[in-house]
């Protein structure tokens, strides 16, 4: 979290204007209307707004201090500092919402994260969430990636509870980021492994 507490606005700024409605849709219509969304990992709070403008309800959390400051000033919303291993949520939200933050979870925590982000979720709920394609693992650029393949990030969320919906390859948003690829997943809690 000491990247983004140091390099926070300048995060904020590379980030806050991305359109992701495309992913969005994918996400927002499988769920009910005033639904609770959970923002797992909201950075610049982009999507915590768009989803609170839209007629959510929103919790938004974030591991950074700096970058829950400048969420919840953009949001509207009050961001809450919180690492994914502190989550102790129970069946609150209808979706989870994990763009680009599960990917700085080591594979050695990522199942007990899992476990508490399906604990979190009420019966039935959807959860999206995307990696960076690949198969690296490690540090990168002053942070820690563990990026997924197609086939690895549905069978983590297999493993984990969840029943897999549709997974798909993007190109980043970002611009000039646009040779980058991504892995996004869709799914929703599986009741039966309760």
């Amino acid at each position: 979290m000491n990247y983004y507490d140091e390099n926070g606005q300048e995060f904020f700024d590379g980030t806050v204007n991305t359109d992701m409605s495309s992913h969005h849709k994918e996400f927002l219509k499988l769920l009910p209307k005033n639904s609770h969304i959970l923002d797992a990992g909201c950075g610049s709070g982009r999507d915590a707004k768009k989803f609170k403008d839209l007629g959510f309800d929103v919790t938004a959390i974030d591991g950074s201090k700096k970058m829950c400051e400048l969420a919840s000033e953009y949001s509207g919303i009050d961001v809450k500092h919180m690492q994914f291993q502190e989550i102790e949520f129970a069946d609150e939200f209808d979706g989870i919402w994990a763009s680009a933050s599960l990917l700085h979870v080591p594979t050695s925590e990522i199942e007990m994260v899992l476990d508490k982000l399906k604990k979190s979720l009420k019966k039935d709920g959807i959860f999206y969430a995307s990696f960076k394609l690949g198969d690296f693992e490690g540090e990168r650029n002053g942070r820690y990636f563990n990026d997924m393949t197609e086939s690895a990030a549905h069978d983590l969320f297999e493993k984990c509870g969840f029943t897999t919906i549709k997974t798909w390859l993007t190109n980043d948003a970002r611009l000039n980021r646009q040779d980058e690829r991504w892995v996004n997943i869709l799914t929703h809690k599986n009741n039966e492994t309760l």
